[in-house]
């Protein structure tokens, strides 16, 4: 991966891609009058880093990756309407909790669960690849096209560059409520093309039974886990499949701490 501009940048853009260039230990590449494609072909990069006017954004084979709050704004108008998410009743989360979201990804659940567990509350989201974390830490720092409660919601997300076993087992026993993880399902859905960007640079691997032990360990109340509603994974992990969503294609299984 490199990092550049958009072209006839700023300096302030010129500066972002460079800091961060220079945090990830990237090459920074200047743009100057090259396509993306002809850059990718120069430096023979499977990905771009680009900076952007106030926004990063990574270019993958599989489209342009960037921070949105995306269905967080949906799902944070529903429950303010009084409607219910089936992430957070699964979870069980409510104001106050303290939550660690293993697999923040471009961090639509992390907003959510913020926005319930509120100022009285902490949301730490986990992301193991350096750049889509950037990414996604830049964006929740810095959007402001959505309405106060989910700018307020994701200011609040801690995010953390790490991989969620190492982290799991430095943590101490029950310093979080719910542990959460949202995997690249086994078998993805076709139907799921909006998240395909993502793919490129996602951390394809199975949660490991080790990993979920140590869940239990660190959390209070639960852990949780989403996944393909045909998926084997939650009796191989040992996951309680949730009420609710028979005719979603997408499923939470629960663990009592």
């Amino acid at each position: 991966m490199i990092v550049t501009t958009i072209r006839k940048p700023k300096f302030e853009t010129v500066n972002l891609a460079k800091i961060t260039a220079e945090k990830l230990g990237l090459n920074f590449v200047e743009r100057k009058d090259f396509g993306i494609d002809a850059l990718m072909k120069m430096y023979d990069a499977e990905n771009i880093l680009l900076a952007k006017k106030n926004a990063l954004v990574i270019w993958t084979s599989e489209g342009i990756l960037y921070f949105h709050p995306n269905t967080a704004h949906l799902r944070i108008k529903n429950l303010r309407q009084g409607e219910g998410d089936r992430l957070i009743e699964a979870a069980q989360i409510k104001a106050g909790d303290k939550i660690l979201d293993c697999t923040l990804g471009l961090g639509s659940d992390a907003i959510v669960e913020s926005f319930i567990v509120g100022n009285s509350g902490k949301v730490t989201a986990l992301e193991i690849n350096p750049a889509l974390a950037e990414v996604v830490r830049f964006g929740m720092k810095n959007f402001v096209d959505d309405t106060p409660p989910v700018i307020e919601a994701m200011r609040r997300v801690k995010v953390v560059t790490a991989n969620y076993a190492d982290f799991l087992k430095s943590a101490a026993d029950n310093s979080f409520d719910v542990v959460y993880f949202d995997p690249m399902f086994r078998h993805a859905l076709n139907k799921s093309s909006g998240i395909n960007p993502i793919r490129p640079v996602a951390d394809h691997r199975p949660i490991d039974a080790d990993s979920v032990r140590e869940a239990c360990r660190v959390a209070r109340r639960l852990v949780v886990m989403k996944e393909n509603s045909r998926s084997l994974e939650f009796a191989r992990l040992g996951f309680k499949i949730a009420e609710g969503g028979k005719h979603s294609n997408i499923s939470f299984g629960v663990i009592k701490s």
